[in-house]
C-alpha cells in the first residue's frame, strides 16, 4: 500500500505519517523544506520518541520525500499510484496542495479511488481540499473519495538540530468520519472510524485547542514563555478550569457527552498539558490569533454556542481580551489583527474578526471585549 503525506513536519513524521507506516504503507512525505528532505533522505530513516518514563524510541524507514514544488511531477506520479492522500500542513494552506492532487487523479489509472484526508486542527479541513481541488476543473470522481478526520497529538518543542528525528507524546487519536466510503475502502488500524465525526472534532477543539490556547494568552500576559510553566501559575490554571468548564457545557449538551466521562477527558487534557516533558512555547500555541479568534474556531466558536444556549461564556471571553493583546514580531497575523482594530470601529471588528452579527445573542459581550480593548490602547 502507498501513501502520500503532504507536511514532513514533526506532526507529519511523528503521528500521522508513524501510524501510515505502522499500518503498512510506504509513505512519500511531500514538503517545501528542501534541508529537512535532504536529511530524511540521506539518513534513510527518522527516529520516533514516545516521551514517556521508558522514552520508547522506534525507527521509521518505509518512506521517501519530494520537494512539492520542485519535484512536481515526481509528485503527481506517486499520488496516481497511491491509495491514500494525507495533509498536516495547516488550514489555511491546504488549497495550496489541490493543483497536485488533481493532477494526480487525472493521471490514475487504477480503478480503486484514491482516499483523500486532511489532518488538521480545524472543524471539516477535509472539505476545505475537497472544494479547492474541484475548483481545478473537471475530474473523474470515481476515482477520489474524501473523509473527514479529527486528530489529536502533542508534539512538543523539538530539541535544536534533532530533526529528522521527532519527540512525541504518548497520547494518540485520529478518527476518521467513514459517512462516505465503505468498510473496505482502507485499513489503518492505529485509526478509529465513525459514522458521526462532529462530535469528535469538537471534543478536541473545544477542550484541547481552547484549553492550550487559552494557557498561551494567559500565560504570555503573566510573563511566562512556556506552556507548563503558564499552567503553574494558580490564576491560570484556574482560568483555563473555567474555560472547560463553559466548553464542557456546550458539548454535554450538544453531543450527550457522558458528564463523567467528558469530564475525565477534561482531566487527562489538563494533565496533558502540564506535562514538562511535552512542553511548548507561548508564542507558538498563541500564533495565527486572527485565525484563531474566527467563527468556528476554538475561542468564539465554543463561545457562540454558550451564548445561544442562554449562558454568558465570562472565562472565554477573558481569553479573547487576552488574544488581542497576544504579541509576536515573527507573524504576520499580529500585524494585521492590530491594523483591523485600529482602522475599524469596534463593531466592524467583531464581524470581521469573530464573524458575528448583531442578532447573534453573543455580540453584546463580544462588543463590550473590543471596546475595553480599544479604550486601552486609547489611554496607552
Amino acid at each position: 500500500m502507498k501513501a502520500v503525506h503532504f507536511g514532513a513536519g514533526n506532526i507529519g513524521r511523528g503521528f500521522i505519517g508513524a501510524v501510515l507506516q505502522d499500518a503498512g504503507f510506504f509513505v512519500t512525505f511531500a514538503d517545501v523544506n528542501q534541508s529537512l528532505i535532504d536529511s530524511l533522505l540521506a539518513a534513510g530513516e527518522y527516529r520516533l520518541t514516545v516521551l514517556t518514563e521508558q522514552q520508547n524510541t522506534k525507527h521509521y524507514s518505509d518512506f521517501t520525500a519530494l520537494h512539492s514544488v520542485n519535484q512536481f511531477d515526481d509528485l503527481v506520479r506517486a499520488i496516481s499510484e497511491a491509495d491514500l492522500v494525507t495533509a498536516s500542513v495547516g488550514a489555511n494552506l491546504l488549497p495550496r496542495l489541490a493543483s497536485a492532487i488533481a493532477a494526480g487523479i487525472r493521471a490514475r489509472a487504477r480503478r480503486e479511488p484514491l482516499l483523500v484526508m486532511a489532518c488538521e486542527n480545524a472543524i471539516n479541513a477535509t472539505d476545505i481540499l475537497e472544494s479547492a481541488i474541484k475548483e481545478q476543473g473537471q475530474l473523474d470522481y470515481e476515482k477520489v473519495l474524501f473523509a473527514n478526520t479529527a486528530v489529536d497529538r502533542i508534539v512538543p518543542m523539538q530539541p535544536e538540530g534533532s530533526a529528522p528525528d521527532v519527540f512525541v507524546e504518548e497520547f494518540c487519536e485520529w478518527v476518521i468520519d467513514s459517512s462516505r466510503i465503505s468498510d473496505s475502502t482502507i485499513k489503518i488500524p492505529g485509526a478509529v472510524f465513525v459514522k458521526d465525526l462532529a462530535p469528535f472534532i469538537e471534543r478536541k477543539l473545544f477542550t484541547v485547542n481552547t484549553a492550550h490556547l487559552t494557557i498561551a494568552y494567559l500565560g504570555q500576559l503573566a510573563g511566562y514563555r512556556n506552556i507548563s510553566e503558564s499552567l503553574g501559575d494558580p490564576k491560570v490554571f484556574e482560568t483555563t478550569r473555567r474555560v472547560l468548564d463553559e466548553t464542557s457545557r456546550v458539548l454535554v449538551d450538544r453531543h450527550q457527552f457522558d458528564p463523567k466521562k467528558h469530564a475525565a477527558y477534561v482531566a487527562n487534557t489538563l494533565e496533558r498539558l502540564g506535562n514538562p516533558v511535552i512542553d511548548d512555547q507561548v508564542a507558538r500555541v498563541g500564533r495565527q490569533p486572527l485565525r484563531k479568534l474566527s467563527r468556528n474556531e476554538r475561542l468564539v466558536g465554543p463561545a457562540a454556542y454558550s451564548a445561544e444556549l442562554g449562558h454568558e461564556p465570562k472565562a472565554i471571553l477573558e481569553v479573547v481580551f487576552a488574544a488581542l493583546l497576544f504579541r509576536d514580531d515573527g507573524d504576520s497575523e499580529v500585524l494585521e489583527l492590530a491594523e483591523i482594530i485600529e482602522t475599524q470601529s469596534v463593531a466592524d471588528c467583531v464581524a470581521k474578526i469573530c464573524g458575528i452579527n448583531p442578532s447573534h445573542p453573543l455580540y453584546p459581550s463580544l462588543l463590550e471585549v473590543f471596546s475595553m480593548h480599544k479604550s486601552a490602547l486609547n489611554r496607552a
